[in-house]
């Protein structure tokens, strides 16, 4: 069955969560399968992947990615990403590979 499936980027710039991007895909196999196939495509989607707008606070900061991080840890950070979620009808538990962009640089572990 294919599944929609997404490679999101989290862009950081000096320690502030700035930006996410995305791409979707339509894939089948098992989810092993699914994410390798991100992870393989991690540098090449990079430049195609369409932005939106990371939160900000009241006086329009950008989050630290330390408190990005502490989301993440405490499972709380797809919370940020719904908008992405809804912009690419995923179902209710989707199936991501999430990559930091630090000051330019991608951290990809394929």
């Amino acid at each position: 069955m294919h599944e929609c499936i997404l490679n999101i980027y989290l862009i950081i710039n000096n320690n502030l969560v700035e930006e996410f991007r995305a791409v979707s895909y339509l894939k089948d196999g098992n989810d092993d399968e699914k994410i390798e196939y991100l992870k393989s495509r991690v540098n090449e989607d990079f430049a195609s992947a369409f932005h939106f707008d990371a939160p900000q606070d009241k006086a329009n900061n950008f989050m630290s990615y330390n408190k990005f991080s502490k989301l993440e840890k405490k499972g709380r950070h797809f919370e940020l990403l719904e908008n992405i979620f809804s912009s690419f009808d995923v179902p209710e538990h989707p199936l991501v590979c999430v990559t930091p962009v630090v000051d330019g640089k991608i951290f990809n572990e394929a």
